[in-house]
C-alpha cells in the first residue's frame, strides 16, 4: 500500500448524481467535501475524472459539481474500471483518490478493481456515502482490508500541497477554513 498520495495522483468522483444525494446519510457534508476535493486539484492543475451510474435512469452528476473539462465516464457496471475510457484514465496515473457514493457498490467495486490492477487507492473517507451509515462503515472497513488507504479531506489537501510554501497554499487553505 502506498503511504504518500503521488504528485500525479487523479481524482475520481464516483456517482456523484444529483437525484441520488437526497437520500445520502450525511450527504451535505459529503458534497462539501467533493466539492472541495474538486476545486483543490482544480487550483493544483491536477487531474480530475467522474462516472455516473445509469445516467438515462440516474440522471446526471450534481449541477455546478464538475467544471466543464473533466471527463465523465457513463457506465452501467458497479466496477468502474470496467469502463475501457476510466481503466485508462486510470492507469496513466501513479495513484487514484476516490471519492463519491454508494460507498458499499459502486464505489467499493472500484475501488477493489482499482486495486486488482495494482493501482493505489486513497478512499478519502469524509468524502464518500451511502444510503445507510452501516453499509458505508462496512465498505469503508473492506476497502482498508483489501489494501486501500483511508484518508480525510484535509489529508488530501495538505499532502497535494506538499509545504506551507507552496504558490497555492492560502488558495487551498480557504476551502479547510
Amino acid at each position: 500500500m502506498a503511504t504518500t498520495i503521488p504528485s500525479d495522483a487523479g481524482l475520481a468522483v464516483i456517482d456523484v448524481q444529483a437525484r441520488l444525494v437526497p437520500a445520502i446519510a450525511g450527504n451535505a457534508a459529503l458534497l462539501a467535501n467533493v466539492r472541495r476535493l474538486i476545486e483543490a486539484a482544480g487550483l493544483l492543475g491536477l487531474p480530475v475524472c467522474a462516472t455516473e451510474q445509469n445516467p438515462a435512469g440516474l440522471g446526471p452528476s450534481v449541477p455546478d459539481l464538475l467544471p466543464p473539462e473533466v471527463p465523465v465516464f457513463e457506465k452501467a457496471t458497479f466496477d468502474s474500471t470496467h469502463v475501457e475510457a476510466f481503466a485508462d484514465w486510470c492507469a496513466a496515473r501513479s495513484g487514484i483518490v476516490v471519492c463519491g457514493m454508494e460507498a458499499h457498490v459502486c464505489l467499493l467495486q472500484t475501488v477493489l478493481g482499482l486495486m486488482a490492477s495494482k493501482q493505489p487507492v486513497f478512499v478519502v473517507r469524509d468524502a464518500v456515502g451511502s444510503r445507510k451509515t452501516s453499509d458505508r462503515d462496512a465498505a469503508i472497513a473492506r476497502m482498508r482490508a483489501a489494501g486501500a488507504a483511508l484518508v480525510t479531506t484535509e489529508m488530501v489537501l495538505f499532502e497535494w500541497l506538499g509545504s506551507s510554501d507552496h504558490p497555492r497554499f492560502r488558495e487551498v487553505l480557504r476551502l479547510v477554513k
